[in-house]
């Protein structure tokens, strides 16, 4: 971590741990990795890795963006 970094790996939500991993694995599956389904990441290289955080961030801002526009209508 970097130096003067004050970050956790929680979520900010209580309780949407387990919904985050369940999402984590399917954002995995819709990109083709194999090998995460057993919850062992080890042997995935990095850049797959970041491939799903970085899959992930866009489709809950897609959901976010479309929840705001529902409310404004």
């Amino acid at each position: 971590m970097a130096r003067g970094s004050n970050t956790s790996n929680q979520a900010v939500v209580r309780g949407a741990r387990k919904a985050l991993d369940q999402f984590k694995y399917e954002v995995a599956h819709e990109l083709g990795i194999q090998g995460a389904d057993d919850g062992y990441w080890g042997e995935i290289p990095a850049r797959q890795c970041g491939a799903v955080g970085g899959h992930m961030v866009r489709k809950m801002i897609e959901m976010a963006e479309q929840s705001l526009a529902n409310r404004a209508r």
